[in-house]
């Protein structure tokens, strides 16, 4: 192996991406095992591997003895002077015990060994970098389509997008470009398996953090999402500086920035609206596009009722009740509408304590 293995040191480098010494210290490991399916190996020997000339030799320590009983970890005292006049009963002399045929049966070993150690060192490289991307979107393209799952590749690596993560009015086709969420990462047998998700709240969001300046730098903060996945979502933004408007911000020139969104969700509808400390104004924000006359809450059970105009009821409901199913996840309260004059013939009752209005 010597200048041979040096190449294949340094094809490996450029190729996987490892430190050289990585792999170095693998082949050390490799060989030292390799050496240990001797007959007669000494359990204590190591590796020493020339990073230059890529000459290797096995090295191990022997005490010195007077009677040698056990050849593997002993030798004489006349054998051990012939290295050095100076050695003593006692002493250990650290010698070159490699095998007179260890060459080729070795260089064999090593090498499978190797290849699985270095399949486990790429594994390991995958598994930390995915791994550390946990909740961000990722860009990969359609390999194939399997029963009910999109198998995504991502250059490296493959990843998995399972049917509950898929959007239902979403078609995956083979070779297009596709962007996700990252939900899991999980260490395998075979690898890092990598759960992503089209459906996911965090990927809206993350797509806005990328394509809207003001929420990446921190002034517009995006305080919840809530999505019916290839249908519409909401989200709500606050900024804090006033002099900045935040869902002016999220909607961009002329509609730019959250139409480039709605493209990458293939025409999911969004809602942007304006987050607000005062929940009965949060909550009346939160049902546009509908107009609010007024919003009666609850703080202690987090429910409030909604008071509309006649003609907005259908829209403060939605299709379906999607507006006023959406405008609850968002805000996180229990949403009552009512129509002014449904208000007027059969009035909410009033609640005892904690309320507000607006």
């Amino acid at each position: 192996m010597s200048q041979e293995l040096i190449q294949a040191v340094m094809v490996l480098t450029k190729t996987k991406g490892f430190a050289p010494e990585v792999i170095f210290e693998s082949l050390e490991a490799a060989l030292l095992q390799a050496y240990r399916k001797e007959p007669s190996s000494n359990p204590d020997a190591y590796v020493e591997l020339n990073r230059e000339t890529g000459e290797y030799k096995v090295m191990a320590k022997k005490e010195v003895v007077e009677a040698v009983e056990t050849p593997e970890t002993q030798i004489s005292l006349e054998d051990a002077r012939q290295q050095s006049p100076r050695f003593e009963i006692g002493d250990v002399v650290e010698m070159n015990v490699t095998p007179a045929n260890f060459g080729r049966s070795a260089a064999h070993t090593a090498k499978q060994m190797l290849i699985q150690r270095l399949k486990e060192a790429e594994r390991s490289v995958v598994f930390e970098e995915y791994f550390s991307r946990e909740g961000d979107i990722i860009t990969g393209i359609i390999e194939r389509v399997e029963g009910k799952n999109v198998y995504i590749n991502l250059g490296k690596t493959e990843a998995i997008l399972p049917p509950t993560e898929q959007i239902a009015t979403e078609t995956y086709r083979e070779g297009d470009r596709i962007k996700c969420y990252i939900v899991e990462v999980k260490k395998t047998t075979k690898g890092p398996q990598i759960m992503i998700s089209r459906t996911h709240p965090g990927l809206l969001k993350r797509l806005f953090e990328l394509e809207v300046p003001e929420i990446f730098e921190g002034v517009v903060e995006l305080k919840s999402v809530a999505r019916e996945p290839g249908m519409r979502s909401k989200i709500a933004v606050y900024s804090r500086d006033e002099n900045i408007d935040p869902v002016g911000a999220c909607v961009g020139p002329k509609g730019q920035r959250v139409q480039h969104i709605v493209d990458e969700l293939h025409d999911e509808k969004i809602d942007i609206v304006k987050w607000d400390e005062d929940p009965a104004i949060y909550i009346a924000n939160s049902l546009s596009p509908a107009k609010v006359v007024s919003v009666d809450v609850n703080e202690e059970e987090k429910a409030s009722r909604v008071v509309v105009p006649d003609y907005q009821l259908s829209l403060a409901i939605g299709k379906a009740g999607q507006n006023a199913r959406l405008a609850a996840k968002l805000t996180n309260w229990k949403i009552d509408i009512k129509s002014e004059t449904q208000a007027q013939e059969e009035p909410f009752e009033p609640y005892a304590s904690g309320a507000g209005e607006a």
